[in-house]
């Protein structure tokens, strides 16, 4: 159930995501009044192990201790049980970026939560829409959106000159809200990285005292624009190591390394042994099986066909079986 407040709550500036439940006891939207009415909404803790959201809000909220906020502020605090176990999302539970309106999963009390939200923000008008999040293997600081229009664009070159455009998986915060403001992901580097808090404060800062946001083109050069193409996933059936590790699938150590790299084509993504089948599933964006144009299994080994961009590579297991091992790029190009 859905909480709304329209103030701080006690102890919510002080206290971290694994014990945030002492002071929000259930997913939460905080309204706070500015200067400017059209509000910007941002999300945090859509995934319950990435607590960079709630740094950065933390950290904007107490520079304006005992003054007016420049534009008005909307805060989705949202798996907060999640974050109190550190996960990204609890067993059996929806993932909470998955389940906004335009949702391919079933019914659920998680997809009835993200509807209730974007009821209560529709009216509200936003100027803008963030979704904060950390990830798990070594990548830039990046933004994401879902449609190349110019406001999009330019809201996401605030935070980063690395975008990705991605219309697949649906159902995520951003790709909700873009029908109503411009709507960004932005991808702040791994749990513990400084850097990344501290650039989403600053997008949040630039975001309260803009006056608007542009809708002419961004200029040539302004942002390197990739376009993912294609999910790469494990089959559940199959085992997942790394390195020297034994399973049905074992990639190298330093996988997460190719992130955001031109990679193959040959280069082996992973090994299996003898008389395994074992096989990855390549997915692309409109939900064709894509497997058989990214890999080829020569022998023990399953290799690139062509060359590739990874993004998202991770080599957490928890996150490549609720999620994906990675996601396959291109570069878009805006005036072609």
């Amino acid at each position: 159930m859905l909480q709304i407040v329209d103030q701080i709550p006690s102890g919510f500036l002080e206290i971290d995501a694994k014990r945030l439940y002492q002071v929000l006891p259930q997913p939460t939207l905080v309204h706070l009044l500015g200067t400017r009415r059209e509000p910007v909404f941002i999300s945090v803790l859509l995934h319950g192990n990435e607590d960079v959201g709630l740094k950065a809000v933390q950290r904007v909220l107490k520079r304006y201790a005992g003054r007016t906020l420049p534009r008005s502020l909307s805060i989705f605090v949202a798996n907060i049980e999640a974050a109190r176990q550190g996960v990204r999302r609890l067993p059996g539970q929806a993932d909470y970026n998955r389940v906004w309106p335009g949702s391919e999963l079933p019914d659920g009390p998680e997809k009835q939560l993200m509807a209730a939200v974007f009821e209560e923000m529709k009216p509200r008008k936003p100027f803008a829409s963030i979704d904060l999040h950390n990830n798990t293997g070594t990548n830039p600081h990046y933004s994401c959106i879902c449609d190349v229009k110019p406001q999009h664009l330019q809201l996401a070159s605030l935070f980063s000159r690395t975008v990705v455009y991605f219309i697949r998986p649906k159902g995520v915060q951003t790709m909700a809200f873009m029908s109503i403001c411009p709507s960004i992901t932005c991808e702040c580097g791994k749990v513990g990285d400084e850097s990344g808090v501290a650039r989403a404060v600053e997008l949040l800062q630039s975001c309260l005292h803009a006056q608007e946001i542009p809708n002419h083109p961004v200029a040539s050069g302004d942002v390197h624009l990739f376009h993912t193409v294609a999910t790469v996933k494990v089959p559940p059936e199959y085992s997942i190591g790394f390195g020297d590790e034994n399973a049905d699938l074992v990639f190298p150590n330093d996988l997460d390394h190719w992130n955001f790299c031109e990679i193959g084509p040959a280069a082996e993504i992973a090994f299996r042994p003898p008389q395994s089948h074992a096989k990855l599933l390549v997915v692309d964006e409109h939900g064709e099986d894509r497997t058989d144009e990214y890999i080829s299994v020569s022998g023990n080994s399953l290799r690139l066909k062509k060359k590739v961009l990874p993004s998202m590579l991770t080599l957490d297991h928890r996150i490549i079986r609720q999620d994906c091992l990675c996601y396959f790029m291109e570069r878009f190009d805006l005036e072609g």
